[in-house]
């Protein structure tokens, strides 16, 4: 009976919040393996930096876009149905991946198939589960899922360089093949699709209910609920801080450190290295941004994240020129927040649009995150072809954080009624 009790603590809530973890980090992993793709491509095929780029921002781009419509599907086919199926759309681009011998090759398996199939599996995930399973702890929930993403760059980026340096880039496809492969059983056996399904209520209620049936058109209703999103004047605020969110994350630092470091001469595993650092403090960050999302006022938390961002980004050029101990520097700040900004940025979705369509609207949010990214990812590569280095958009992402950083106290902290939307 005494065994029965503490078994009966844990809420199923938990379990599905760590076969998640698990599946974002993976999806990570992929995700954050194009930067250590660069530099071998461009030696085994000739092909240029803004072309290599150009994939990667195209696979940015689609890896957002599909966010308001994975929402959709997820609330139509249950969530473990479409980890599943993205996990195989997955398998199927990484196991093509290494007979590729044209440009657009790497563009239909990497940008087309491999941005729709991770962008299944991204933060509209994260926020949708948070919401289903959790009242309670649901900012700490939001900022744990958030940093699998800092988590799987931690485990899988160092090891992926050095099997790329060591023994070639195919190699490291077929690691993160393995790891995806892993995934499936644990998925298909454990997870469930909403709380009613092991019959308890949402972490923080009593209150057991059925799950909402989902209504209207797969691709209707996301492009409805984004109309109606748009007469709000917080959207176009949450949607512009976060385009320059993306902008100065994934689709610069996160796609051009590491060839940037090599501009300096320093080995792609060192490379590596610094974006792992920046996991670690971000794991950090990350999940005590969603802590004190909690607890304070979005806005301002936004304020400083951007804020601090910007002034890191100034710096990156002269630590580059400089040495290890300013890289070290570098990577401690910029990794406290390199997505802290997303806890309280689904808090104020939330707030203002509420929890049914709070997993659809940040969704779309975070298609101006891709966007952004998209635009730095194709951008900066561009600049360092035409310049010679990433002197200047390191720089000009510096200062379009600062930007942010006011845009975000423009924001109102208040709950708008969500029939709005």
């Amino acid at each position: 009976m005494l065994k029965e009790q503490k078994v009966s603590k844990l809420h199923y809530g938990w379990v599905v919040i760590f076969i998640v973890f698990l599946t974002l980090l993976v999806s990570a992993g992929i995700s954050s393996f194009p930067s250590v793709l660069i530099q071998s491509l461009e030696k085994e095929y000739g092909w240029n930096r803004a072309a290599i780029s150009g994939v990667i921002s195209i696979r940015i781009l689609l890896y957002g876009l599909i966010g308001p419509f994975s929402a959709a599907m997820l609330a139509k086919f249950g969530i473990r149905r479409m980890m599943v199926s993205a996990i195989i759309l997955m398998l199927i681009s990484l196991g093509l991946t290494p007979f590729i011998k044209e440009i657009w090759q790497l563009m239909l398996l990497w940008g087309v198939l491999g941005g729709l199939s991770t962008g299944a599996l991204a933060n509209v995930l994260g926020i949708t589960v948070a919401n289903r399973w959790f009242v309670k702890h649901k900012g700490l929930v939001i900022g744990l899922l958030t940093a699998s993403a800092a988590t799987g760059q931690l485990l899988f980026l160092p090891l992926l360089a050095k099997i790329t340096s060591e023994n070639g880039w195919r190699y490291a496809v077929y690691l993160i093949m393995a790891a995806l492969i892993l995934l499936v059983p644990i998925i298909a056996i454990w997870m469930r699709n909403h709380p009613y399904d092991v019959g308890v209520a949402p972490l923080g209620s009593t209150e057991i209910t059925k799950p909402i049936p989902f209504q209207g058109n797969l691709f209707l209703t996301p492009i409805r609920t984004l109309v109606a999103a748009m007469r709000n004047g917080t959207f176009w605020l949450l949607a512009g801080t976060f385009f320059f969110c993306g902008f100065s994350t994934n689709g610069l630092i996160g796609t051009h450190l590491i060839p940037a470091c090599g501009d300096y001469n320093i080995p792609i595993i060192a490379a590596a290295g610094l974006l792992a650092l920046m996991g670690v403090f971000d794991l950090v960050g990350t999940t005590m941004s969603g802590w004190l999302s909690d607890r304070f006022d979005s806005r301002w938390l936004l304020f400083w994240y951007y804020g601090l961002r910007g002034l890191s980004l100034i710096f990156l050029p002269y630590a580059l020129g400089t040495g290890v101990t300013q890289l070290t520097i570098f990577a401690v700040f910029y990794g406290l927040d390199w997505i802290a900004t997303v806890p309280p940025t689904a808090k104020l979705t939330s707030d203002t649009f509420g929890r049914e369509k709070a997993g659809m609207i940040f969704g779309w949010i975070l298609v101006a995150h891709q966007a952004g990214a998209s635009f730095a990812a194709y951008g900066a590569g561009f600049m360092r072809d035409l310049l010679g280095s990433y002197t200047v958009p390191f720089v000009a992402a510096g200062f379009v954080c600062l930007i942010a950083a006011i845009i975000a106290l423009k924001i109102r902290n208040s709950k708008t009624v969500a029939a709005a939307v």
